[in-house]
This record gives C-alpha cells, structure tokens and sequence, in this order.
C-alpha cells in the first residue's frame, strides 16, 4: 500500500481556490484578508490535516512559536511541575514548549542547547544545574535562567533562597532543636539556602553542620549515601533541613527505619512545596516555593526580550540584577 502523501501549501492553495501567497497570510496572519478567504483556507486546512513546514519558517526568517525548556529531569517533582506551569504560561502567549532532561550531565545540556539553537526555537529558558557552562555566552537568542546564575546580563528567576534557608532554620529552633543538620545537594558559595542556614545558626551561637551528596548522583546510590551519612552521624544532630522536599521525605523514611520518631526524635523540613509531595507526604513542613510565579516571570522576561528583539534592541547589553520571589513557611506534622 503506497505511503499517504503529507498535503501541501499548493494542495491547500487549490482546494480552497485561492493563492499560495493568500494561503501564506492567512497561515502567518499578515496583511488584510477577508472572512471569507480566512475560512475558506482554514476549511481547507482542515480537511486536509495540513500542518505548516517548521523548517521552511525557519528558513523564511519567520518565528517558530516554540521555547526551549531544559532541566535536569522532569522525573524530580520540582521540575515536573516546573515545566507544566511553563508550558502553561506560553500556551496563553500561543507558544509551546520543546522539554529537554539533561539528566544533570554538562555534555549533555550542551548538546540540547546546540540542538535547540539550530532549531532556531524563539527563546530558551533553563533550570538545569550545571555551573560555569559557557557555551550560554555564545547564544544570541532570548534566554532566561530559574535559580541559576550563568551571566549578571541574563536575567535570573528565583525565589529567596536566602531568606528560605533562615525561615526553615529559625522555625527547627524555635520548636526545640539545637542541632539541626543541613543535608543539600551542594554545598558552597552559591548555596542560598545554606547561606540562610548558617546566618540563622551563627545567631544563635550553634555550630553548623553540613552533609553534600552531589545532586547527580543517580539512584539508588544517592539514597544509600545520604543513609550512611546521617547514621554515621546518629546522635549529633536533631533536626534535618533538606534542601529539597524529595530528599526530606527520603529523611523521614530513614528515621523510621532507625526507630526515630518524627518529630518527638527527630525534626524534618524540606523545600520546594511541590504539588506531588504534598499528595505523597502530606504532614511534611517545607519552605514552599512560588512556582506558578517564578513561571509567569520567566515567561514574562522571555517574550520582553523576543519583542526587544523586533525593536532592534540588543540583548545583553546591560547587567540585570536577579529577581527574587518570596518564599512561604508551611508547618505540617514533621516539625
């Protein structure tokens, strides 16, 4: 049986009885056309199933509604539901997304990033994780970042992790605990939340303490290391902030196995707020973050610059200061 042939411009301009140049502005919303022609040609377009040529778009100069959207993975809850709110947004601007999982590896967020470019996507936002990658300096293309400072000249969405980091450290103390353990997936300088962790302590004159399993650390071995950190340490510390509601929740099942009891032995809380651990782990406390938010505001600085670039305004011209959404305390039963 012969394959059935994909329908055409010219196949759409024949049977609506028009032009290829009418079909062409109909489909690309340009210039002044009738009613009448506008349902003619999409009649046409519908009967057909046609489905306009990317490529040939691109080749034309012309937009391709679509935006770039790379995370480490939308299997971790945050950056599920990262990329859901994204997609979101732009679909009330009438752009869709293209998803891509770096899986945490540098190679291969590069390797999007250059797959996107030649695409020719309309913008790029990312949340993956990979630091002091500087293939970003050479795209010249609408790009914005969540919670990952790259270059002071693109722009940052994030929450406060700073303040995040103190709320979730002055609310361990204030419920009774004296040595609370931090447990992030890195641990340093551009660590806000630890930032806020050691601020809140220094105050109070307790001594940190702080355990680093590398984020990309692929499973079931993240979550061994993470158990033979903590009972390594079983009787120095009584109360855990993990930097990450996943990881907080992975805390609670280790205190439990361990005979601890939450909260009388142990407090936990975690960050994030997501929807899915909520559902999983309804009783935990958590710093919650505004991702619905953080996600209009990414949108909303990506499509500033695609209209500054139909103005002919350089991008990147200029240092753009991080923008920082307020973070929420949410106490559940872990506490």
């Amino acid at each position: 049986m012969p394959q059935r042939r994909e329908p055409t411009l010219a196949d759409v301009a024949e049977l609506a009885g028009v032009s290829l140049t009418t079909v062409s502005r109909v489909i690309n919303n340009r210039g002044y056309l009738s009613e009448a022609t506008k349902e003619r040609v999409g009649a046409a377009i519908a009967e057909l199933n046609y489905r306009p040529n990317q490529a040939a778009r691109v080749l034309h100069g012309m937009a391709t509604r679509s935006i770039g959207v790379i995370v480490p993975t939308v299997a971790l809850p945050f950056f599920g539901e990262l990329a859901a709110q994204l997609e979101i947004a732009l679909a009330e601007h009438g752009y869709r997304i293209l998803v891509c999982n770096s899986q945490g590896r540098a190679e291969r967020e590069r390797e999007y990033l250059d797959l996107l470019v030649s695409h020719r996507v309309d913008g790029i936002i990312s949340s993956a994780h990979n630091e002091d990658l500087a293939d970003y300096g050479t795209v010249r293309m609408p790009l914005v970042m969540i919670d990952r400072d790259l270059s002071p000249a693109i722009p940052n969405i994030r929450c406060d992790n700073v303040r995040g980091g103190s709320l979730a450290t002055e609310h361990l103390l204030q419920r009774g605990s004296r040595h609370p353990l931090l447990l992030t997936s890195r641990a340093g300088r551009r660590n806000g939340r630890e930032a806020g962790y050691r601020s809140a302590l220094a105050l109070a004159g307790i001594e940190a303490q702080v355990v680093a399993v590398d984020f990309n650390t692929p499973e079931p071995e993240r979550t061994q290391r993470i158990n033979d950190e903590l009972t390594s340490r079983l009787g120095g510390f009584d109360a855990v902030f993990a930097t990450d509601d996943l990881t907080a929740a992975g805390v609670v099942e280790w205190a439990r196995s361990v005979g601890l009891g939450i909260p009388e032995d142990l407090r936990v809380i975690g960050f994030d707020g997501t929807r899915a651990i909520r559902q999983a782990v309804p009783g935990l406390t958590t710093i919650r973050q505004p991702i619905a938010e953080l996600s209009r505001r990414a949108v909303a600085e990506l499509l500033a610059q695609i209209e500054a670039i139909h103005d002919g305004v350089e991008l990147r011209a200029l240092e753009i200061a991080p923008i920082e959404l307020p973070v929420e305390l949410v106490v559940g039963r872990t506490t």
